[in-house]
């Protein structure tokens, strides 16, 4: 009996992630990259390693998206905490208005632990694109416009490479959200996975 119930549980479905999540089989090398933190300083590849990145995109007057994820991510990194060494990056898409001062003080309303990161287009949107995710600034002329951004959060592993995309759920007449739930154990699976 003991040899069957051993048999069957080798046998069993390795657990995989929800739908909301793409785990990538081969981590992907990042591009070396700089950007500047909430207090000028500078952050390269050097930054995510030995421990788990959560990145996000937004801006400091996004209306929705950026302050509703942001708050998920403050309860979400506490229960990632519990499991693994983690740390959340905020990064600008809006480096023109987004100031340090203005990043910091943003910042520092969610977790002030955060690293809140932007760096000129040029250098911003080879990065945004090399994690997978996306944005576009729509300018009509005025200081007061959108940038449209992924809604999605890059995971980056403890060796500095593209591990997964957490991407939110989209239910019809509501602003896309990330499933707090599914993100927190998708990111457990993954962990026992590079274990």
């Amino acid at each position: 009996m003991s040899i069957l119930i051993c048999i069957l549980s080798a046998c069993s479905p390795e657990e995989s992630v929800s739908e909301l999540t793409v785990h990538y089989p081969e981590p992907k090398q990042l591009n070396a990259f700089t950007l500047s933190d909430q207090y000028e300083q500078p952050v390269t590849n050097a930054h995510f390693l030995g421990r788990w990145n959560l990145l996000f995109l937004g801006y400091t007057s996004c209306p929705d998206i950026c302050p509703m994820t942001l708050s998920k991510l403050t309860h979400i990194n506490t229960k990632i905490r519990q499991l693994a060494d983690s740390q959340v990056w905020f990064i600008s898409v809006d480096p023109s208005r987004d100031t340090s001062a203005k990043r910091q003080a943003y910042i520092a309303y969610f977790d002030d632990t955060f690293i809140a990161a932007t760096q000129q287009h040029k250098v911003l949107f080879p990065f945004v694109r090399d994690i997978g995710l996306i944005y576009a600034i729509n300018e009509d002329g005025g200081s007061d416009y959108y940038v449209d951004h992924s809604a999605s959060i890059a995971l980056i592993n403890p060796q500095g490479k593209l591990e997964a995309i957490f991407k939110p759920e989209f239910k019809k007449g509501e602003v896309p959200n990330i499933n707090a739930e599914k993100m927190v154990r998708d990111f457990r699976i993954i962990l026992e996975k590079s274990k």
